[in-house]
């Protein structure tokens, strides 16, 4: 177990950063990029991104690292008095709440939202802006918190 739990460590540190870094880019110019487009094309764009993501390379690194997560959250409860365990626990629980739930919580029914509507509509040029401000701003939170977990693991590993 005391080399097992480094070595998930390291996983999930690459994992987390993998994430941020796929996040950072949509908060940084992709969607910046598609709100440049006419709203359909935007939109159309959009929701081709919502179906070619879903990969298992993609989806390993999104919930893979958030099931890993759960389980170094258990090493780091039972092994509390070893160094690290407070990064550990940290970083675990930060990847978690900020990525998958956020992910499944904010992102997903927006994005299913947003597949919902005709692209040409009025309601699909409201539906795109609201999509443009709450889903960016929750990339934001998946950005930050990947990033923020990264760093803990790091700092769990020193």
């Amino acid at each position: 177990m005391s080399k097992l739990v480094p070595a998930l460590t390291i996983i999930a540190a690459i994992g987390s950063g993998v994430v941020g870094g796929v996040f950072f880019a949509f908060s940084n110019f992709v969607m910046a990029a598609l709100a440049r487009l006419p709203v359909p094309s935007g939109i159309a764009a959009m929701n081709s991104i919502n179906i070619m993501v879903i990969t298992p390379t993609f989806m390993t690194a999104l919930f893979g690292t958030g099931l890993l997560c759960l389980l170094l959250i258990a090493a780091a409860v039972m092994g509390w008095s070893q160094s690290g365990s407070y990064w550990l626990l940290a970083g675990a629980v930060i990847y978690v709440i900020g990525n998958p739930i956020v992910t499944m919580v904010f992102n997903v029914p927006l994005n299913d939202a947003l597949a919902a509507v005709d692209p040409a509509s009025s309601n699909g040029a409201a539906v795109w802006a609201n999509h443009l401000s709450q889903w960016v701003m929750w990339n934001h939170v998946r950005t930050v918190t990947a990033i923020v977990a990264m760093a803990c693991f790091i700092f769990a590993l020193l």
